[in-house]
């Protein structure tokens, strides 16, 4: 024993200096974020030579960015050149230059930039301009035709569009109708400054049309001249539209004579996609309407996308394809409207078209690709012989400096910087740079980025770093107890966490399951668990317990259907209820017709990775059809318990 113990005390006091260290760090980083230079510049002392002390000298540098040398600033460029950090520090030192208008050294250092913001992009312009390129200007434009809140500095460009006459008061109008139908109300007041005074909206109008729509409607809706008032009104009755389709139906017929057929169009075609979004038979007839009113303006992407998806409700297979047929080129790439057109035009006895469709979109890893491999007849199995990194392959990823660095940074738990210093190193890594990485995730327990690196591999591929089974023995048994389906549940937590034991949504979710507080205070009343409080959510097998069963209940509620559960899980199971139809429906239908997209989105993956999972743990194969099934109509549901509607 007395042989060993030199190592040993070595190894403790390494880890006790390592965990010193990272005490000092965190001290650090909270000195910045105080603007304490004095108390950072201590910790920066004590931090030579740790694997974070770029972040210390970043953060020195950021809280003297405003008076700092350039040598000093370049000094670090080129020290950490390439690495996420000084790509920062140059974004942030180009607007402090662009911000004292210092241009030929911004015209230096903006072209070495990788990512660049609105704000960066509007201070290069400005440099442009003050360079006398001419065609500045015509780069800015584009900027303008935006209805959401832009940097301040990009009104000098504004201003300079309109002095050399590149503004027309329609471009203003389209700019104030853009920033309404966002409901952007202080950026269109922004806006309408740079309409005439004899033109512009009334703002006290527009405060009285946003605080109580139907009461302005009513005072103001025979005052209806001009084309201010037009805009005003068409406001008030898209605010009115998102509180109540029934409401802004029927009050529409009141007004509509007072607008001209492409203001018509444009509020039918804003109702038929809210009814969509509220499962409303009714919309199909608005979509229609709003082409036949004003056949010259054209539906949007989004719109077109919701009048396929009432199509799919309906089971109009001849409108699935007229709308698909009618998106932007771009937009029919989209995986789900080549599936979808297939199928319409499957239906129509098109086969060889709908195979021309279906046989590329099958090699995607994904739900669509999933559904396609079926429509043509094959069954997803194991995915074929991965691609293993190996040992120099991995150890060369593990000893590079901006993955060292990640790796320490969730260690201590700053997930935000861990995860923009780990996406930014790999972001042009080739498919087995990118599984060798993914393996040094998975090693280090980080199993997010595990996951998201495997994820973006093109060619070669390792569907056990994809889809990972960590806590596979503490989950077992809870499987057992509530007899659920494990690819399902591991699914499911994979959507949910990525298996970050103590992830927190921004709504206080908490754990693998990702549970609410009042849903697992809830359902530790129903298991009778003694001495529970919240912080026992985030403990794993606590977590799992308290999940399993909570999902169990949904599923027994909703006819023991996983698509029904998983929407439940994420939405509500009185939502789930909602989304049913009066006939019964393709559960893939079903999937696409979930009025929200966060829901829509998470049900599908979750439905996606249960067939990985299910291929790779070895379970019975079923198809994803037959997983999805045939949902139910809404008067055979049963009852839910009040509490949870």
């Amino acid at each position: 024993m007395k042989k060993f113990l030199p190592g040993l005390l070595l190894l403790v006091f390494t880890s006790i200096s390592v965990a010193s260290q990272d005490d000092d760090f965190i001290a650090a980083r909270q000195a910045f974020q105080a603007g304490n230079s004095a108390r950072l510049d201590t910790y920066a002392r004590r931090l030579q030579g740790h694997v974070l002390e770029p972040y210390v000298t970043y953060y020195q540098l950021q809280l003297q960015l405003e008076s700092v040398d350039t040598d000093t600033v370049k000094k670090f460029l080129s020290q950490y050149q390439g690495s996420a950090l000084a790509d920062r520090l140059r974004s942030e030192w180009l607007k402090t230059l662009g911000k004292k208008q210092q241009w030929e050294l911004f015209a230096t250092e903006y072209p070495s930039l990788v990512n660049k913001d609105t704000e960066l992009i509007c201070y290069s312009l400005q440099q442009r301009l003050a360079a006398n390129d001419s065609g500045a200007l015509a780069e800015a434009r584009p900027l303008w035709f935006n209805g959401h809140d832009l940097p301040t500095n990009c009104t000098p460009l504004f201003e300079a569009l309109t002095a050399a006459e590149l503004l027309a008061a329609e471009d203003v109008w389209i700019r104030l109708h853009l920033a309404l139908a966002a409901g952007n109300v202080s950026v269109a007041k922004h806006i309408n400054h740079y309409l005439p005074k004899d033109q512009a909206l009334s703002e006290r109008k527009l405060d009285d049309a946003t605080s109580n729509p139907l009461r302005y409607l009513d005072k103001q809706r025979h005052e209806i001249k001009t084309r201010a008032d037009r805009e005003v009104a068409l406001y008030a009755m898209l605010r009115l539209l998102r509180s109540s389709t029934d409401q802004a139906a029927t009050y529409w017929p009141k007004v509509s004579t007072q607008f001209d057929p492409a203001e018509q169009s444009y509020f039918m075609a804003h109702l038929a996609s809210q009814a969509t979004r509220r499962l409303d038979p009714r919309a199909l007839g608005w979509f229609r309407e709003a082409v036949s009113t004003h056949p010259l303006i054209p539906l949007s992407d989004t719109q077109l996308a919701w009048q396929a998806r009432a199509a799919l409700r309906a089971g109009d297979w001849k409108t699935v394809l007229r709308s698909i047929e009618t998106m932007s080129a771009a937009e029919q790439q989209a995986g789900v409207w080549r599936y979808w057109k297939a199928r319409a035009l499957k239906t129509k006895g098109r086969i060889t078209e709908a195979h021309t469709l279906l046989a590329p979109l099958s090699t995607e890893h994904n739900f669509y690709g999933q559904l396609a491999e079926e429509e043509m007849g094959v069954v997803i199995g194991i995915p074929g012989e991965p691609y293993k990194a190996g040992t120099q392959e991995i150890a060369a990823i593990q000893q590079l400096a901006g993955i060292q660095r990640a790796l320490a940074l969730y260690r201590l738990n700053l997930r935000v910087e861990a995860t923009r210093e780990w996406n930014w190193t790999i972001r042009s890594y080739d498919d087995r740079r990118l599984l060798a990485a993914a393996e040094v995730a998975r090693r280090n327990g980080v199993y997010d980025r595990a996951i998201s690196t495997a994820d973006r591999t093109l060619q070669l591929h390792d569907f056990s770093l994809r889809f990972p089974v960590p806590h596979r023995e503490a989950l077992q048994n809870h499987l057992q107890q509530q007899e659920l389906d494990e690819a399902w549940v591991y699914g499911l937590i994979r959507q949910e966490s990525r298996f970050i034991t103590d992830a927190r949504s921004s709504a206080g979710a908490t754990g693998l399951m990702q549970l609410m507080p009042a849903t697992a205070k809830w359902v530790a009343k129903k298991m009778s668990l003694q001495n529970y409080h919240h912080a026992l959510a985030s403990e794993v097998n606590t977590n799992l317990a308290l999940g399993t069963y909570y999902l169990k209940h949904v599923l027994t509620a909703l006819d023991n259907q996983p698509l029904l559960a998983s929407a439940a899980y994420n939405a509500g199971p009185g939502r789930a209820r909602q989304w049913r139809d009066a006939k019964p429906l393709e559960g893939a239908i079903y999937a696409e017709t979930i009025p929200f997209s966060e829901t829509r989105d998470y049900v599908k993956k979750v439905m996606s990775n249960s067939m990985y999972y299910a291929s790779t743990l070895g379970h019975r194969l079923q198809t994803l059809r037959q997983r999805l099934g045939i949902v139910a109509p809404k008067s055979t549901v049963n009852e839910l318990p009040e509490e949870e509607k």
